[in-house]
């Protein structure tokens, strides 16, 4: 009880093109697919990029202090 199997997809199916037709169908599922695949995009880009608290927590090397206090006296 409660699985949905092929002949329950196919009623719904069925129902969905009477109520909207094909056409609108195929334009509801291109524009779902293209949620779906930008929310991904999102979440992935989200893993790989570190947060401001890691950025913060992150020891800087005395090279990299160097380097920044060389940057600032050269743009002054």
């Amino acid at each position: 009880m409660g699985d949905i199997g092929v002949p329950e997809m196919l009623i719904i199916l069925a129902i969905a093109i009477v109520l909207f037709g094909p056409a609108r169908i195929g334009g509801v599922g291109k524009s779902l697919g293209e949620a779906i695949r930008s929310f991904r995009h999102a979440v992935r880009d989200d893993e790989h990029t570190p947060a401001v608290e890691e950025l913060a927590a992150a020891p800087v090397l005395i090279e990299d202090q160097v380097l920044l206090r060389e940057a600032s006296n050269a743009s002054e």
